[in-house]
C-alpha cells in the first residue's frame, strides 16, 4: 500500500471482473492502468513476466502455490502505487490457475 494516500493523482471507481484464469496473458497493454494484482490460487509455482513470452526460464516474479486451489495461500504481487507497470503482463506455469485485479 502507499504511505502516502496525498500523493494520489487520480482516482479510479472501477475495476476488472474478477475471474479465475489459466490464459497466458494475465494483463493486456492498459495506458489507463493505476493499479494491477495477481494472486496465485493452484498448487503449482505461477511464472509472471512484465512482457510477454512467460515462461519457467523467462519471469520476472515467481510465485508461491498454495497447499489446495483456492485456499488463499498463494503467492500474489502487484504494483499499487508509485510508478506501476503499463504493458503487457504474461503467466506462466503447470496448470497455471490465478484470479487478476486491475484498477
Amino acid at each position: 500500500m502507499c504511505a502516502d494516500y496525498r500523493s494520489i493523482i487520480c482516482q479510479r471507481g472501477t475495476a476488472n471482473t474478477p475471474a479465475i484464469s489459466s490464459s497466458t496473458t494475465a494483463l493486456a497493454a492498459n495506458t489507463a492502468r493505476s493499479l494491477w494484482t495477481i494472486q496465485n490460487l493452484g498448487t503449482n509455482p505461477l511464472f509472471v513476466l512484465l512482457g510477454s513470452g512467460a515462461s519457467a526460464t523467462v519471469f520476472h516474479v515467481v510465485l508461491k502455490g498454495g497447499t489446495a486451489n483456492d485456499d488463499g495461500l498463494g503467492g500474489s504481487v502487484g504494483q499499487e502505487c508509485g510508478v506501476v507497470y503499463i504493458g503487457i503482463i504474461t503467466i506462466a506455469g503447470t496448470s497455471p490457475r490465478y484470479t487478476v485485479t486491475e484498477i
